[in-house]
């Protein structure tokens, strides 16, 4: 989507510098989910190659399109995707009425769907109560994605687990997350069509004789999964996010609807840190407190049991946000008008370049923080490429 590649020869030692395993993490967000392509191929270009990738709706898509292809189809199988997701509706007049193309590309969507992703469920329509089945009971069929995904994803590579890759659901019947990981088991095109199952639009997936959805509706920033993951490791953390969890008061309904879903969908990550961040610099404590005592306590069984609660490892997460486009609103998530998916590709692709020319995780940090949140305060405007990031640190 973006060729710029000026100064990325820089970026390739990156490489080395990376402190501990390199994990992308993908929001849900339907047509949002442009950004997150941008994003990977910021890093791709970098010689960043993801050793985990967790994805959640419109992020297990992505994920399963990058986990499912060796390094150099990555980024042509995202192209390829995200090309066959445009609504391309062209009307003459769009320089004299901006922002017509974009509803004439949602109307479309609403009603026609987008052939390689989801098509209408006429029987939908018959009324609320007519008997659907589990497995058809959504407005749309995403039949097409099924197709869609055998195509473009081997997963023969994703079970390989080189990168890993999770990706969350709803359980139906039991409201609770379940997260599929090629580390613990085989993952196949339902388990990456159960995590993008958002209800009521789309029917559930069965996989091992039980429904799932979308795992949006539980947690749709899926990071809790490398916080509690065991063994803990060293890692440099990209979350992507697609959902502004600030932002102003609304005045009119459009405002309310477009807010409403950006806090319904954002999904606290920022107490979701918080309490990571309480959680492990508790565990440091315990980890120093431990080498204090003198070797013949440490060596007792009670010690080590009450050690074995501390860790040593540092998680670094570099927030990445998704910014809001001019004239944006509550159907954002389905705008696949294609200067929508562009301008949100591009934004993903500058942000990341911005970040890893800055390398926020490099330096100096509080011995006893284990969690380290990086977030862009602001975007400067630069001749050469046109961003620059501010960064606040917290730990």
């Amino acid at each position: 989507m973006n060729d710029v590649r000026d100064g990325f020869s820089t970026l390739k030692s990156l490489a080395k510098s990376e402190p501990g395993q390199v994990v992308l993490v993908l929001q849900g967000g339907g047509a949002l989910g442009s950004y997150q392509a941008g994003v990977y191929q910021a890093l791709h270009e970098a010689g960043i190659e993801p050793d985990w990738i967790i994805g959640t709706s419109i992020g297990a898509i992505n994920a399963g399109l990058i986990a499912g292809n060796s390094p150099q189809k990555r980024l042509p199988r995202l192209r390829e995707f995200w090309k066959e997701m445009e609504q391309n509706t062209l009307w003459p007049l769009r320089d004299i009425f901006p922002g017509f193309n974009e509803k004439l590309s949602y109307w479309s969507t609403v009603t026609h769907g987008i052939p390689g992703f989801f098509r209408p469920n006429p029987l939908a329509h018959a009324g609320d109560l007519y008997p659907l089945g589990a497995d058809q009971a959504g407005y749309y069929s995403t039949a097409p994605l099924e197709r869609t995904l055998t195509e473009l994803v081997d997963f023969d590579l994703v079970n390989q687990c080189r990168p890993r890759l999770t990706v969350g659901a709803a359980h139906v019947r039991t409201s609770q997350m379940r997260y599929f990981d090629s580390r613990d088991g085989k993952l196949g095109v339902k388990h990456i069509m159960a995590s993008g199952a958002l209800p009521p639009a789309f029917p559930a997936v069965r996989i091992d004789g039980e429904l799932y959805w979308d795992g949006g509706i539980l947690s749709n920033t899926p990071t809790e999964a490398v916080f509690d993951d065991n063994p803990r490791r060293n890692s440099l953390i990209f979350a992507v996010h697609l959902w502004n969890p600030t932002g102003s008061e609304p005045t009119t309904m459009a405002e309310v609807l477009n807010r409403h879903k950006d806090v319904q969908y954002s999904s606290r990550i920022a107490s979701h840190v918080a309490r990571q961040q309480q959680a492990h610099r508790l565990r440091h404590v315990i980890n120093q407190l431990a080498a204090r005592l003198p070797e013949s306590e440490r060596n007792s069984e009670a010690v080590k049991e009450l050690a074995s609660y501390g860790c040593p490892t540092r998680m670094h997460v570099v927030r990445l946000l998704a910014p809001q486009l001019a004239r944006e609103d509550h159907t954002k998530d389905i705008d696949f008008s294609p200067s929508g998916i562009l301008q949100r590709w591009d934004a993903g692709y500058r942000h990341t370049r911005a970040v890893l020319e800055h390398k926020p995780w490099i330096g100096e940090f509080d011995p006893l923080s284990g969690v380290v949140l990086h977030e862009q305060t602001c975007w400067r405007r630069r001749p050469s490429d046109g961003l620059t990031p501010n960064f606040l640190c917290q730990a």
